[in-house]
């Protein structure tokens, strides 16, 4: 069968896990700006960090809450917002 309109990976975790994963690594791309991963998880780490930037640059507070909801840490966030996409 072909695997039309399904979007993503599943990474072979359920949701929750995945979501967590995905988290923890736009996180740790934003702190260090550099990780080490494999390439399925680094594909999904891409889509999730370039709308993280997205929201960055459009830089009101509607966007910045936006982006917290996405990664709930807000250093990662305040470096968004002020360093990668001003």
């Amino acid at each position: 069968m072909a695997s039309h309109r399904i979007a993503g990976r599943k990474l072979s975790r359920f949701r929750d896990q995945r979501v967590a994963l995905l988290r923890g690594l736009v996180s740790e791309l934003i702190i260090h700006e550099r990780i080490t991963t494999t390439l399925a998880k680094a594909k999904e780490t891409r889509v999730m960090a370039e709308k993280l930037i997205t929201h960055g640059k459009k830089g009101n507070l509607h966007h910045r809450r936006l982006a917290m909801a996405q990664v709930p840490n807000s250093r990662v966030v305040k470096k968004v917002f002020d360093d990668v996409a001003p």
